[in-house]
């Protein structure tokens, strides 16, 4: 399926859609809507308010018809559930229970502040303000979802079965698809960065061996959490570079080269076109701890520090 890379509210057929943000880089995130029989289920919402605002708003053609009576977050990372404030009330919103519980760790108040510190060495301050300018934070109270699940969840739309799947930890520690089985079509949140390169924050290997359980599906049409609908070709090259970084890494790991040494050796001129290669550092970070779990784990802006300071390098 062809699907137009705009900005906007796209329509898939079989009463799915697809809301799409490019250039689908950091926080410029995918949404999508499942209708049937008179109702919908949302799939995520947005950074902040005006772009999940501007969502509904796009939405609304559809959802006057289909009201959202159900959501859901794919996971945990703010540009896929900021905006959850903004829905009815009376809007079920299902999340994994591991999603859930990370929902509080990036808080909007810790963004607001990051943004506006001033006394961050330049090459930080400048990838904050990369990665985070164009949002903004402040009068966001974070929803949390009010039915959570472990592994799976099947539900209706209308008389639709669609299934919610547990793939986490991967991308994050609870990271969910949504297959509607009847259009042949999978929601992949951030388990699929569609011409992007993705950031493991949880666990690499099982990120690959999602993109397989995800394959399994045979779906039609995959709706990423970034970047452009896709078919199985995008998860097949997501999987290709997290196994070339990680055997690349593994390579340097055994030679006693260090993380941030390693990341910079490694080439990733091959997925140059995607965008946000930076992110191969906090990835390199990541296949290390595989390696050898003594290893601490970085904290989301010990690796924020790490990208930052691999963008201004190369």
């Amino acid at each position: 399926m062809h699907v137009a890379y705009e900005r906007g509210l796209h329509e898939l057929g079989d009463g799915l859609f697809a809301y799409l943000q490019p250039d689908g880089g950091w926080g410029w995130s995918n949404a999508g809507l499942i209708t049937a029989d008179g109702t919908s289920l949302l799939v995520d919402t947005l950074y902040d308010h005006r772009l999940t605002r501007d969502m509904l708003d796009a939405m609304a053609r559809v959802t006057e018809q289909s009201p959202i009576d159900a959501a859901m977050n794919t996971h945990a990372n703010p540009d896929h559930c900021f905006g959850n404030e903004l829905l009815p009330t009376t809007t079920e919103i299902y999340a994994s229970k591991t999603t859930a519980a990370e929902m509080g760790d990036v808080s909007p108040e810790l963004l607001a502040a990051l943004k506006k510190n001033t006394d961050l060495p330049a090459e930080l301050r400048a990838f904050v303000e990369h990665v985070f300018g164009p949002f903004h934070f402040e009068g966001i109270t974070v929803r949390p979802p009010s039915q959570t699940f472990e592994g799976r969840l099947d539900l209706t739309v209308g008389e639709r079965q669609v299934s919610l799947i547990e793939l986490g930890p991967a991308h994050t520690g609870g990271d969910t698809i949504v297959h509607v089985p009847d259009a042949d079509a999978v929601f992949t949140g951030d388990l699929l960065f569609s011409q992007g390169t993705p950031v493991v924050w949880a666990d690499y290997d099982n990120w690959i061996a999602a993109c397989d359980r995800i394959l399994e599906l045979d779906a039609r049409v995959l709706i990423p959490g970034h970047g452009p609908v896709t078919d199985a070709s995008g998860i097949r090259d997501v999987q290709r570079y997290l196994r070339y970084v990680r055997d690349e890494a593994r390579k340097r790991f055994d030679a006693g080269m260090d993380a941030d040494a390693a990341a910079d050796d490694i080439d990733v001129s091959d997925f140059a076109d995607w965008g946000e290669t930076e992110r191969v550092a906090a990835n390199v970070g990541a296949a290390y701890r595989l390696f050898d779990p003594s290893l601490a784990a970085l904290t989301p802006p010990e690796q924020l520090v790490k990208m930052a300071e691999w963008r201004a390098r190369h």
